[in-house]
């Protein structure tokens, strides 16, 4: 049931009798050359349809836009400040829990995102409410650990080649992953560490000082394929639907 095609009378009986509501949250970021902008809110998308068929879930719309500060450089990224993506998001689950909810499930599709939902679950918490994050990304590497992958590489763009071929440029496929070194003795192993005699530290930069292709990851995007993309996005979505249902069952104070 999606909240946006339902009228307020029909909210308000939903509310009357249930105290859940499913939010998704994505951006609009790289993905490498050869992947859309929109991946980590098209997935997310793709996974709200399969799971209104399954649950009666109150589904509120997807917010498109995320914080992703060390891809801003790359044209077409839209980087949200951590601040104001925090109050807009608070916002919504305010009003929300105005109305009656009480259990947020938040799908997210992108990993920026994760620190303002754990502030936000942690706060709603004093208010008698759980957060449930589900990171379909992370989900998927404990379904299968066949599937873990890093960002824009195989596992994101199986799932995207599953939704809609179309969209992955196959051309744009390139050879292995190319890494930015800091120096001889400081290697980048990824978006912001670098390996110093066996230790892995963390040193903040920009991803195209990183990477020149905007992907970074164990599992080279050449390695997916559109079998993989539909099973892993069908036992996804399959997942959260049982989570659902057993969350449900869960008495808050």
């Amino acid at each position: 049931m999606r909240l946006s095609h339902i009228t307020w009378p029909q909210a308000q009986d939903y509310f009357k009798e249930n105290d859940m509501v499913l939010l998704s949250i994505g951006s609009i970021e790289c993905h490498g050359r050869h992947m859309p902008l929109g991946t980590d809110t098209l997935i997310p998308d793709h996974l709200l349809e399969k799971i209104e068929k399954k649950s009666d879930i109150l589904i509120a719309p997807t917010v498109p836009y995320g914080a992703c500060q060390s891809l801003a450089p790359y044209p077409g990224t839209i980087d949200i400040d951590q601040e104001v993506l925090f109050q807009f998001f608070r916002q919504i689950c305010l009003n929300l829990y105005r109305h009656g909810a009480r259990k947020f499930v938040i799908l997210n599709g992108h990993g920026g995102n994760m620190k303002m939902i754990e502030r936000l679950g942690l706060e709603f918490e004093s208010k008698g409410c759980l957060f449930a994050l589900l990171n379909w990304w992370l989900m998927a590497w404990d379904l299968n650990p066949a599937w873990k992958g890093g960002h824009g590489g195989g596992e994101e763009t199986a799932a995207i080649l599953g939704i809609d071929p179309s969209l992955v440029v196959k051309e744009e496929i390139g050879g292995p992953l190319y890494f930015k070194h800091l120096s001889d003795n400081l290697k980048t192993t990824g978006f912001r560490s670098v390996e110093y005699k066996g230790v892995n530290v963390e040193i903040m930069r920009s991803t195209p000082e990183v990477t020149d292709s905007g992907w970074i990851g164990p599992d080279h995007p050449k390695t997916a394929t559109e079998a993989w993309g539909k099973e892993m996005l069908e036992s996804t979505a399959n997942y959260i639907v049982d989570f659902i249902e057993e969350f449900k069952k869960v008495k808050l104070a």
